[in-house]
């Protein structure tokens, strides 16, 4: 049926009232691309947030279009560069992008991971890219993807081919098919105390949420376009992860939101799509503050 809605599904409501500092932030993203993080024509991820009112948001998209209709990256970008420029110095302040390169992040998880380690994906990465480093990737991704798994033993066989291929010299000669096979078991059994290894969404999350609490610990609301990567159960977890040693989370909640329905939704959206289209000087320029930093995999080894 035309027009029709479906519900919007995912995300983790604050149980009451939220106390102490407060922000309210609006998120969206471009480029995310599910598991399919080598296969896609958008080689990054941007995750933008805005603190915009309502009110605020509007008045910014009523300056980009006089239209009744959603405004979007692509249309801005194939405008007047101008209009860009305008609209950047518009969030100056007021807002946050967290790009994420996608062969980082993969590298990042294999490090936490499997190197119980996620800050020796430096070393990893000193491997050229090339046939080699894609073909050990993309192994990777058949070893740990959730959906149409191979039986467990051709998964490890192919990944540590990939492996043997690689020149030698770099932290990925470390890797212990014992502990391999082990980690990689408990992901096939659904074991929920790993984080997705191939969600680069929920550790851009967490970057946005550490940004905007910041050294005030600032408890954080977000509303987010709907994603089906932010479920209740992730989120529980990443609560979880981000709490400060007196156990409170500078996440506060999440709720879903319509972009058509949420003008700063709009706004975030309209800004990831730019992010990922435009040289990252331009945002940093403009006084918005890019993070390239995306936190890895949490170690597993216990």
């Amino acid at each position: 049926m035309g027009g029709v809605r479906t519900p919007l599904q995912g995300g983790l409501p604050p149980s009451g009232a939220v106390a102490g500092a407060v922000v309210e932030i609006a998120c969206d993203e471009s480029g995310f691309s599910g598991t399919n993080l080598l296969r896609s024509g958008a080689p990054v991820i941007t995750h933008a947030s805005v603190d915009l009112t309502g009110d605020e948001a509007r008045e910014l998209i009523t300056g980009l279009s006089s239209s009744r209709h959603e405004v979007k990256a692509g249309q801005l970008l194939r405008g007047p560069g101008a209009a860009i420029d305008w609209f950047l110095a518009a969030l100056a302040g007021r807002a946050h992008v967290c790009l994420i390169d996608k062969e980082l992040f993969l590298i990042t998880s294999i490090a936490g991971l499997l190197l119980g380690d996620a800050q020796r994906a430096a070393g990893l990465a000193r491997h050229p890219a090339g046939p080699e480093r894609d073909a050990f990737l993309a192994a990777f991704i058949d070893l740990v993807r959730s959906k149409r798994r191979r039986p467990l033993p051709p998964r490890v066989e192919r990944f540590f081919r990939a492996r043997d291929a690689l020149r030698p010299g770099t932290p990925a000669d470390e890797l212990d098919p014992v502990h391999v096979r082990a980690v990689v078991t408990r992901l096939d059994q659904e074991d929920r105390s790993i984080p997705p290894p191939l969600e680069p969404l929920l550790p851009a999350l967490a970057s946005t949420v550490l940004h905007w609490s910041g050294p005030r610990r600032r408890r954080v609301l977000v509303t987010h376009d709907e994603q089906s990567a932010l479920t209740a159960d992730r989120l529980t977890r990443l609560q979880l992860a981000l709490a400060g040693p007196d156990g409170v989370s500078p996440l506060a909640g999440l709720v879903m939101a319509d972009s058509r329905d949420d003008p700063r939704v709009q706004v975030a959206d309209l800004l990831a799509g730019v992010a990922r289209r435009s040289a990252p000087g331009a945002l940093e320029a403009a006084g918005l503050v890019t993070s390239r930093s995306v936190p890895g995999v949490p170690v597993t080894r216990g």
